[in-house]
């Protein structure tokens, strides 16, 4: 019975991670169809927004929730300025500008912070399921995920930034005649990504190394995520997470992490062969 406690924890926290790693590269792909090969160095800024923070004295919560975010929120405003807004609708050169900012960031952040791997310590200590202890930190994960998904439906379903949001992706010609400003709209849109993008990153500076090439472990699993969703953002990026990561933690469990890493690209390839347009092109297709 502990053990099997044990096991929908950690399959709880896979599944939260990818909601939390996806979530901003849902927002940037999903929504405005720009392939962000940063994804990953967005995250990598929010995890060193945390390391510069907590040197600076702030406080751990504060540093993950609301310095990181608003930093790379910020960063996101100024490159979406004057790197992506001349490129929508170009998605070859949007991938080839993103993985070129992705180098950039990589070399800027290795001049100033150095190729040697930061830590944080993950708060709150452990708590104990019979023979078994557990990071209390991964209840926090877990929380955090089920509290974004519920925001972001809440803002997209729900108040007129989210309509006004959904209505110029899909018709900025016609939000334009109604007087509302498309580039406005985008690069708020693409600094929401970006601030999701950076805030995954400083949840997770507590549970893994920060280095400066941290980004390449995530991008591909983020990408994997919100293809696999399909055209739905949360449905999709839900349903993808709770299959990949509960495929993953099983696998992790049953023999070893290398082999959970490969039974989730396994995955993929087989349900996008199975399914091409994503678990939300053939399910849940009246979702958001």
């Amino acid at each position: 019975m502990d053990l099997a406690i044990i096991v929908l924890i950690q399959v709880l926290y896979a599944v939260a991670s990818l909601v939390i790693i996806s979530s901003g590269l849902a927002v940037i792909f999903g929504m405005m169809k720009v392939i962000n090969l940063a994804h990953g160095e967005f995250m990598m800024l929010g995890a060193y927004g945390v390391i510069g923070s907590l040197r600076l004295g702030i406080n751990l919560w504060v540093a993950i929730f609301i310095v990181a975010p608003i930093a790379v929120g910020v960063m996101g405003i100024v490159l979406e300025r004057l790197v992506i807004r001349r490129l929508y609708g170009r998605m070859i050169d949007t991938m080839l500008a993103t993985w070129g900012l992705s180098l950039l960031l990589v070399g800027v952040v290795t001049s100033v912070a150095g190729n040697t791997t930061a830590g944080v310590s993950a708060p709150m200590g452990s708590f104990s399921v019979g023979a078994y202890s557990v990071s209390s930190y991964t209840l926090v994960i877990i929380a955090v995920a089920v509290a974004l998904g519920l925001a972001i439906r809440l803002v997209l379903m729900h108040t007129q930034l989210g309509l006004i949001a959904r209505g110029t992706m899909q018709k900025p010609d016609m939000a334009n005649a109604l007087g509302i400003s498309p580039s406005l709209v985008y690069s708020v849109t693409f600094a929401v990504g970006a601030a999701l993008s950076g805030l995954a990153g400083a949840l997770l500076a507590p549970l893994t190394g920060v280095v400066p090439t941290m980004g390449g472990a995530f991008v591909a699993k983020a990408f994997i995520t919100v293809i696999g969703g399909g055209p739905a953002i949360l449905a999709g990026l839900v349903s993808a997470s709770t299959l990949f990561g509960a495929i993953n933690q099983l696998a992790t469990f049953a023999t070893t992490p290398v082999f959970g890493e490969v039974a989730l690209l396994a995955a993929a390839i087989v349900m996008l062969r199975m399914l091409p347009q994503g678990i939300t092109g053939r399910f849940f297709k009246r979702s958001l």
